[in-house]
This record gives structure tokens, C-alpha cells and sequence, in this order.
């Protein structure tokens, strides 16, 4: 089960969602939708607490806060996406992403269809389609791929359809899991391996090319393991963080041998590409 907290902010301006998006994350939340009053979040019931929400509520130092929380059960996510959310987005010109239920869709070279859940992963928040910009940039021709906090999986879908021969999609939640399942098939994107848990999967796994789209603290938390499970000449590619993050993601990079080689920039979010560093003859 999950419960919907919707936030009344006092300051509407898009910057405070962002912020306290970043932070409900830490604290387990998985999903955010902008609503006119604040924002609405989603937690799994299993992993909330609500004593570490009323401290950040406290400490909130960007606006007057106000929240209720609600238990919501299963529903027809699909249904409430169509009613509410979620419209076709098209990316780079490259890469249209749809559901099953949308009507005159552009025309791209990439065509995916995501039917979300509780996974909101449709390619429209800023980190998604970084991300998804970085795979159009990137030749993962017979590449094996890691999509790491894979959401509804459409990084996976993607990095399938532009040639990578094995791709592995990891999230901690059962949600996500299924969505992605679901979405594979509708994609018809067959050989995508799908797993429950988190970075300790990844012990004696190896990776051409790892896509971390999760948050900051995670980010760091795991980012040893990440580097451990690349082949020689791999990149990491991670986003969920904003521009005033780089400085702490590229030092913990340096100390584990590793160097930012780029990174893209959309309102205020960032996407980074980490490489091992080259060591001279």
C-alpha cells in the first residue's frame, strides 16, 4: 500500500517543489506530481515515518508547509494519467514517448509506450530526459547496459532499441518491477532482465555502460559498487541531483579513480558521465 501526502506550500515557486522533492526522496518517497496547491507525494506505507516528515517539514527552510496524508489503494494508474498527467513528450527529435491510450503521436525514430503505475517514470521530469538524451548521444551497440532505480524502465526500453545486446533494469520496488515488465512487453523489447533489490545485486555483475537515475545520497552511497561492476573502458552515466551537486558527485568519483568527464544541464537538474581515468604510458 502507499500513501499520498499532498503538501500546501505558501511559496509556489518551482524551485520549492524541486527542493522538497529531493528531500522526500531521501526519506523514501518515490513519486511527485506539481499540483496548484504544492505537491503531491508518494511513499510506500512500509518505509514511511512520520516523525522524520514533521522534522523536515520543521527544518524547511524555503517555505511556510502544510501536508495531509492519505492511505490510497491499488487504482488504474494508467486511467489517472490519461485524466490527469501524462501527455506524449518527444525528445531530441529522436525519441517519442506514449501511452497505449494516446491518440496523434509525433513521429520519431524511438517509439515507446509506457503505461505507468505507480512508476512515473514517462520521460517528462527533467533527470528522465537527460538521461534519455545521454542514450541518443551514446553507441551502445552490443554494449551490456545496467538501468539502476529503473522506475518504469524506459531507459532499459531505450538502450534496447538503439542496440545494446544485454540489458539489466534493478529497482528496490515491487512496483516498479511489474510496471517494467509490463512495458517491455508492450515495447516487445525481449531479453531485458528484471530485478527486485538494490546495489547489492550487483556483486560479480559487469557493465559497458551503467545509467543511475536515482537521487544524490543514493547516488554516493552506491556509487563504489557502480564502479566496481564497470568493464574497463565503462561509463556511468547518473542524474537525480542538482548543478550545486557536482562538486560533491565528482569528488567522490576522484577518489574512487574515476573522473566527470560532462555533464547536461536542465533547470537546475543534472545529468554527469563519469569514465575511469587514463592512466599515461
Amino acid at each position: 500500500m502507499y500513501l499520498q501526502v499532498s503538501f500546501y506550500l505558501k511559496n509556489k515557486e518551482e524551485y520549492v517543489s524541486d527542493i522538497l522533492s529531493a528531500q522526500l526522496a531521501d526519506l523514501g518517497f518515490e513519486s511527485f506530481v506539481n499540483t496548484d496547491e504544492g505537491l503531491e507525494a508518494y511513499v510506500p506505507a512500509r518505509v514511511f515515518s512520520q516523525n522524520r516528515l514533521k522534522m523536515l517539514v520543521r527544518d524547511f527552510e524555503f517555505s511556510e508547509l502544510l501536508f495531509k496524508i492519505t492511505e490510497i489503494e491499488d487504482r488504474n494508474w494508467n486511467e489517472e494519467w490519461e485524466k490527469h498527467y501524462f501527455e506524449p513528450i518527444l525528445i531530441d527529435n529522436k525519441c517519442v514517448i506514449h501511452s497505449s491510450f494516446h491518440k496523434n503521436i509525433p513521429q520519431a525514430e524511438f517509439d515507446i509506450v509506457i503505461n505507468p503505475k505507480m512508476a512515473f517514470g514517462t520521460g517528462h521530469h527533467e533527470t528522465t530526459s537527460l538521461m534519455i538524451s545521454q542514450i541518443l548521444e551514446t553507441d551502445l551497440r552490443g554494449k551490456t547496459v545496467l538501468d539502476m532505480g529503473c522506475g518504469t524502465s524506459v531507459l532499459a526500453i531505450l538502450a534496447k532499441m538503439c542496440g545494446a545486446t544485454n540489458v539489466t533494469a534493478i529497482d528496490i520496488d515491487n512496483w516498479c518491477v511489474e510496471n517494467s515488465l509490463e512495458n517491455i512487453s508492450l515495447n516487445k523489447t525481449e531479453g531485458i532482465e528484471v530485478l527486485l533489490g538494490g546495489a547489492e545485486l550487483l556483486a560479480g555483475r559487469h557493465f559497458d555502460v551503467i545509467f543511475a537515475n536515482i537521487n544524490r545520497n543514493i547516488l554516493l552511497a552506491d556509487m563504489e559498487k557502480y564502479v566496481a561492476c564497470l568493464t574497463k573502458n565503462g561509463e556511468l552515466y547518473m542524474s537525480g541531483f542538482y548543478s550545486e551537486d557536482i562538486t560533491v558527485i565528482e569528488e567522490k568519483a576522484t577518489s574512487l579513480g574515476m573522473k566527470l568527464v560532462d555533464f547536461q544541464e536542465k533547470n537546475n537538474w543534472v545529468a554527469v558521465r563519469i569514465e575511469p581515468k587514463k592512466i599515461p604510458l
